[in-house]
């Protein structure tokens, strides 16, 4: 099939929409399906088969800055890989982000899949605009929704229903070493996400830090993510700064390694999540995982059987909760036994055939 992907955000800022739209693309070629990605692109460097809709410029967007594209000229581009793709089916994520997505639903006759990600206790910007929206939603031929969560704010903002496909992610690269520069004494702790987006939690984190340094002299505690660190060492005592090691923007391969290294991974978020990929990531990796009890974390986790929850924003709970989980290797490999294993149902090569299988309805409509 010839197949047209959208992804409404910069490909040059690291997120969960567009690692799925990149991964995605990669397990439909390794199909021998023709892919062609258009997305915001702020340079020449992606991969062969992503197509510039133009340069991005950030807009504040469930809490954080999204990198969108929007204007004539990327309208015209957007028209004119339409008419050059002739693709069986478009497949457009996030589609009432003002970007890439929603005007190739203007633009186009379709087929069109969409793919909602997004989760929001109230939306009163989606709300307001659901009827300028829905003239474009109404060309879909089907709508996918990566979480419960997600699937019930599109049903009660936008109407109709939704098939649930998860996010995915390639397991096997996950397995990463353990480094042991980054393994403390007393046990290692992690922390992934934007360092300046207060949702992500670092602050929750850090503010347990102390308490769990006063037991554990010698942990450590791996941040990693883009954005200044600044005030994050700042808000720490100065006898708990050696403590913490702040990795900046990591690889792949450095990800891997770092959830590898850790006795904990620690989700400290504080709301806007609609999936979690990233408590999947770590369970791939082995590493156990504490994270805020989100209704998203709590979908992903089993409940608690493949993590334990705390409550959002409590640093009084991480710590007693992470000192517990390093108190006890047993419960540790338990967790790490039953990650992985749950894991493997999320693989992109367990999933794109489902989302295949949804693309051959579509288009034989």
């Amino acid at each position: 099939m010839k197949i047209g992907l959208v992804c409404p955000y910069s490909l040059g800022t690291p997120g969960g929409v567009q690692n799925h739209v990149r991964d995605l693309a990669e397990a439909l070629l390794a199909l021998g399906h023709e892919v062609s990605v258009l997305a915001p692109v702020d340079d020449n460097d992606g991969p062969p088969y992503v197509v510039s809709a133009g340069h991005a410029v950030g807009v504040p967007y469930n809490g954080s800055i999204a990198r969108v594209t929007f204007g004539p000229r990327t309208a015209a581009r957007v028209r004119n890989w339409l008419a050059d793709g002739d693709f069986d089916v478009v497949h457009v994520h996030e589609p009432t982000t003002p970007s890439a997505s929603i005007i190739a639903l203007w633009a186009g006759d379709g087929p069109f899949v969409a793919t909602f990600h997004t989760w929001q206790v109230r939306s009163r910007a989606m709300s307001a605009a659901a009827g300028l929206l829905r003239p474009a939603l109404e060309k879909l031929d089907a709508r996918i929704a990566v979480s419960e969560s997600a699937r019930s704010m599109m049903v009660q903002h936008i109407g109709g229903e939704a098939v649930v496909i998860p996010n995915g992610l390639y397991v096997d690269r996950l397995a990463g070493r353990i480094r042991p520069e980054w393994q403390g004494k007393d046990g290692t702790i992690s922390f992934l996400g934007r360092l300046d987006e207060p949702r992500k939690g670092l602050g929750v984190l850090m503010a347990a830090v102390p308490r769990l340094v006063a037991e554990r002299p010698g942990l450590k505690v791996l941040v990693a993510g883009t954005g200044q660190a600044d005030e994050a060492r700042r808000s720490m005592p100065a006898a708990c700064r050696d403590n913490v090691v702040f990795l900046g923007a990591i690889d792949d391969e450095a990800r891997a390694d770092m959830l590898a290294s850790s006795d904990v991974y620690v989700a400290p978020h504080l709301g806007g999540e609609s999936f979690g990929i990233v408590l999947l990531e770590a369970m791939a990796a082995g590493a156990p995982v504490l994270a805020s009890d989100l209704a998203a974390f709590r979908q992903v986790l089993d409940g608690g059987r493949l993590g334990e929850l705390f409550e959002p924003g409590n640093a009084e709970l991480l710590a007693e909760r992470a000192s517990r989980l390093l108190d006890s290797p047993e419960d540790r490999d338990k967790l790490r036994e039953a990650g992985r294993n749950a894991v493997q149902r999320y693989d992109w090569s367990a999933l794109v055939g489902e989302l295949v299988s949804v693309y051959e309805l579509v288009a034989r409509r």
